[in-house]
């Protein structure tokens, strides 16, 4: 089974209760600054974010009975550097970036008929390039707020191959068709960045990038009934991907290790004689509960065996379980515990259920079969999944902090199997009713993660809060319980 997590990532905006005195009840004293901070100049800094991507294949022997389309979940570190220009509240820039990527996927393609054996594809972009220009507007009493828009040219680096499935034990020699290259296309975006200090600020971005792609030759493959061979061919690819990322400015003209705003405690004292949110220095707890709608997907490979070197080769295969549209509803109950120290521990744990989604059983080189495809529902699904962190605030003000973590996160989830259905080839029967349990799956996931945190005061009321986490390594341990007569021949 090919893991397709390489990411965990929440961002989540809050409402902040205050126990602040109406501003009607607090004359200010003194009067507010008349130069708010200003946007403008240069800037470079860094990212680390995720997200994920569909490279899609077409298919040169006619529409796709199913895949075609290769989900990529990406994991991506980078740097950007970029100049703005501020006009009264107006902000525009332009940026350059650059982000190194670990992401892979596979999927069927090439699935005309039953009767042709369809190939397995993989790809995965390493490399992502923009140029962007921005606008955005400047906003919060001082202006240490923007949230923006932007477009541009994106260009990326994706590889990956063109396999046959099992045809039926080496009738056909196996040949693979690899593919590597660059690729032109846009990028829109948007995203809100905050002023930490003078010479630092934070934002949270989310982009869309879309390519075209090159023709890339497909290889021979058999067709049976009747018994051939279907020539070389062609395919063309394309990929779009939705990325979320959380980085980090120095701003060029401000001196880097200046903590404090010069205006800092003439402004706390005019709104209300105290520091604008309740970051303390001390020991603090935070603790709530949320609802999360989501979304899942895995795989089950079975992969065949290389004649050549006795081996297993885990791209071409003999069967494929697919689970996709696991549609749960899940609530959890999380914590923050902050020490004076900038240490800090956190978690969650939730528990949620599902009744969408679909089971994909795929076989290549069975009896008189070129490819079978039966597709059943999913019902009685439920899940469970926790993690744990630990880490430490590296930059912290009155208004923000940013912090670095490592942890461990686990995730499990059991569902039925119910009814059955033939989509690909006529021979191969299914005769479970849509109603009748076929099976059941008990899956677990155990992975360790490292990861940023952020957290910042948009206003006196409103935090945004962030939080990106990577997955090294994944163990998998995972059963299905498929009934005897789910195939009848």
């Amino acid at each position: 089974m090919r893991s397709g997590v390489l990411f965990l990532g929440t961002t989540t905006i809050a409402l902040i209760a205050s126990g602040a005195a109406n501003a009607a009840d607090l004359e200010p004293q003194v009067k507010l600054p008349a130069k708010v901070w200003s946007w403008s100049g240069g800037y470079i800094g860094g990212h680390v974010g995720g997200g994920y991507g569909r490279t899609s294949f077409s298919n040169p022997y006619g529409p796709s009975i199913y895949g075609g389309v290769v989900d990529t979940p990406v994991f991506l570190a980078g740097g950007q550097i970029g100049y703005n220009w501020q006009k009264n509240g107006w902000v525009f820039g332009v940026e350059l970036d650059a982000s190194g990527a670990v992401s892979d996927g596979t999927n069927t393609c090439l699935a005309a008929s039953g009767f042709v054996v369809s190939a397995n594809c993989t790809a995965g972009p390493n490399l992502f390039a923009t140029g962007t220009g921005r606008v955005g507007y400047a906003f919060g009493a001082l202006g240490h707020t923007l949230a923006y828009l932007k477009a541009g040219v994106a260009w990326q680096y994706n590889q990956g191959n063109v396999l046959n499935n099992n045809e039926y034990n080496g009738l056909q020699p196996q040949e693979n068709t690899r593919f590597d290259y660059g690729q032109v296309g846009d990028v829109i975006g948007l995203g809100v960045e905050q002023a930490l200090t003078p010479a630092w600020s934070v934002k949270v971005e989310y982009d869309y990038l879309h390519f075209g792609g090159p023709s890339v030759a497909t290889p021979p493959t058999v067709q049976l009934p009747p018994l051939s061979v279907l020539p070389a061919n062609t395919t063309s690819l394309s990929s779009n991907y939705h990325i979320g990322k959380i980085g980090l400015n120095y701003h060029f003209g401000a001196v880097p290790w200046v903590a404090q705003w010069s205006d800092a405690p003439l402004y706390a004292n005019a709104l209300a004689g105290v520091p604008p949110i309740a970051y303390t220095a001390g020991w603090s707890f935070e603790g709530g509960s949320r609802l999360w709608l989501s979304r899942g997907r895995f795989q089950w490979d079975l992969s065949a065996i290389s004649d050549e070197i006795a081996t297993e080769d885990p791209n071409i295969l003999i069967s494929r379980l697919t689970y996709h549209g696991l549609d749960g509803l899940s609530g959890e109950l999380f914590g923050r515990l902050d020490s004076p120290w900038g240490v800090f521990l956190k978690s969650n744990v939730g528990i949620g259920r599902f009744d969408k989604g679909k089971l994909n059983d795929e076989d290549w080189g069975i009896p008189r079969v070129s490819y079978s495809n039966t597709i059943s529902g999913q019902a009685n699904g439920r899940f469970t999944y926790y993690t744990a962190d630990v880490g430490y605030d590296f930059l912290h003000g009155a208004n923000y902090k940013i912090g670095g973590f490592i942890g461990w996160t686990y995730y499990a989830q059991n569902a039925d199997t119910m009814g059955c259905m033939q989509i690909a080839n006529p021979i191969v029967s299914c005769p479970a009713s849509a109603d009748q349990i076929v099976g059941s799956q008990d899956t677990q996931w155990n992975a360790p993660r490292v990861g940023l945190s952020a957290e910042t005061m948009l206003t006196e009321h409103w935090r945004l809060s962030t939080d990106v986490a990577y997955l090294p390594w994944t163990d998998f341990a995972g059963r299905d319980h498929l009934a005897p007569e789910d195939y009848l021949f």
